[in-house]
């Protein structure tokens, strides 16, 4: 089982020298560089403090990236090394934020390393309606785009990025916010929805 903890370092380490210890991993995602143009990507190996990315778009070192992993959310970097199938970048994150990294990595890694299966409890729901509102909290609306359904949770296209766990409401279907993409935010349901209750979508 996976845990990171921060590499040890000698008195005379490089400034520079990496102070997590990468791990494998086979996460897909999306980035845009710094010219704004948006590839589909893949972490191959990461830590809270960097990741290793295999993708088609090239960008130059120090340009500023900006990347959306499954499982990880949006993480904001540097490039640092070009590599054969791609490049190295840097993430720029609060000791905050690098700790939540961490725990997710550890989950994701883990994941990989016992073949656990993919969160998928129920079968998507291709749905005709695809305009909705999403509420949140604090009773701010937004309109989205839904890009995908199911009886458990749903996929928006939204241009707000409320935070992992944020409690909202999807048309009448109350549930939270438990990932971030390129072009929006997944939500879980807080309970189990009946096709009758998705009929004005379908």
């Amino acid at each position: 089982m996976y845990s990171f903890q921060p590499a040890r370092t000698s008195p005379q380490a490089a400034p520079l020298q990496r102070t997590f210890q990468r791990v494998a991993v086979n996460v897909g995602g999306r980035l845009m560089l710094a010219s704004r143009e948006e590839f589909p990507c893949t972490a191959s190996e990461m830590s809270p403090g960097d990741v290793n990315i295999t993708c088609l778009g090239r960008p130059r070192i120090n340009d500023r990236i900006v990347v959306y992993l499954d499982h990880i959310g949006r993480l904001e970097g540097s490039a640092t090394a070009l590599t054969d199938s791609g490049f190295t970048m840097s993430i720029n994150a609060t000791d905050r934020k690098r700790e939540k990294l961490a725990a997710q990595l550890t989950w994701v890694a883990n994941k990989h390393e016992l073949g656990l299966p993919e969160d998928r409890r129920h079968d998507r729901l291709t749905p005709r309606n695809t305009t909705s509102v999403l509420t949140l909290e604090d009773g701010g609306t937004y309109s989205c785009r839904i890009v995908d359904l199911s009886l458990s949770g749903a996929a928006i296209d939204i241009d707000v990025r409320p935070p992992l766990g944020t409690l909202v409401r999807l048309g009448n279907m109350r549930g939270r916010v438990v990932r971030h993409f390129m072009e929006g935010v997944a939500i879980e349901f807080n309970a189990v929805q009946s096709r009758e209750t998705l009929t004005e979508f379908l």
